[in-house]
């Protein structure tokens, strides 16, 4: 059974930062593009960025370039998200999922960011 767990989340004032993880079980990540995606309250789930099998090509959402980085360690089965220079509009749970197909949706993680 696929499992896909995010964590890393938390409360921080703008400008911060934090690091998300996605630890996979029931899956070897290392198949397949990853990606992180989010979703705000009264919104849909929506793209933030992604990353090659071998972490050897990145996308971001324009709305993050520049301040988030994507990366993954193959040997640990997880993906990271580095957040840096948070902004209020970075408020969402945050989740994890293969980038061109449909692993399940985990839990996701929350991240709040205040003014």
């Amino acid at each position: 059974q696929v499992q896909l767990v995010e964590s890393g989340g938390g409360l921080v004032q703008a400008g911060g930062s934090l690091r998300l993880s996605c630890a996979a079980s029931g899956v070897t990540v290392s198949l397949y593009a990853m990606g992180w995606f989010r979703q705000a309250p009264g919104k849909e789930r929506e793209f933030v960025a992604d990353i090659s099998w071998s972490g050897a090509s990145t996308y971001y959402a324009d709305s993050v370039k520049g301040r988030f980085t994507i990366s993954r360690d193959n040997a640990k089965n997880t993906v990271y998200l580095q957040m840096n220079s948070l902004k209020p509009e970075d408020t969402a749970t945050y989740y994890c999922n293969a980038a061109d197909t449909n692993l399940g949706w985990g839990q996701g993680t929350q991240v709040t960011v205040s003014s």
